[in-house]
């Protein structure tokens, strides 16, 4: 009996909590791939984005030529219980990658009109994770083929509720 409840003890901390999203990035940007990126933080940040203290609007990922990630543009404001040792708001965080996956991201930022822009910082675990994914900038004719599509959807949902 004890192990069952262990057992459900672990498989509820595997479970994926999300900390923030970049909703924007999908009315932007056309998103083509997407990896899963580890990433060093202080103990302030981590407790700041346990309060949901993370805006990923702006962020993306420069890859230097020593072949190494950086996250720019994300703002985790300071820890309100935080002392002197407290974080810089926007400073460059290191994502931690393997080398064939920053390889590949390294030749397709050379590619014209490509960049990697953050998706979504969650959980797993106790081990926090940045989704991040290789983005194309939309033109205006797809931002408002997009936003009629969602128009579309959300008139038939109201429908399907009243029917």
């Amino acid at each position: 009996m004890a192990e069952a409840s262990h057992i459900c003890g672990t498989l509820k901390n595997m479970e994926n909590k999300t900390l923030s999203t970049n909703r924007r990035a999908h009315f932007e940007y056309e998103i083509s791939e997407r990896w899963e990126a580890g990433i060093v933080l202080t103990g302030t940040e981590v407790k700041a984005l346990r309060d949901g203290r993370v805006n990923l609007q702006d962020g993306w990922v420069e890859i230097t030529d020593k072949l190494e990630a950086f996250l720019r543009q994300v703002n985790i404001s300071p820890y309100a219980f935080g002392n002197i040792h407290n974080h810089e708001p926007q400073r460059p965080r290191k994502l931690l990658l393997n080398k064939k996956e920053l390889k590949d991201m390294h030749e397709y930022t050379r590619a014209k009109g490509y960049t990697i822009v953050a998706l979504s910082m969650y959980l797993k675990g106790q081990r926090v994770k940045v989704q991040i994914g290789l983005a194309r900038g939309k033109k205006l004719h797809d931002k408002r083929e997009t936003t009629k599509e969602r128009e579309a959807n959300r008139d038939m949902e109201r429908a399907l509720k009243k029917g």
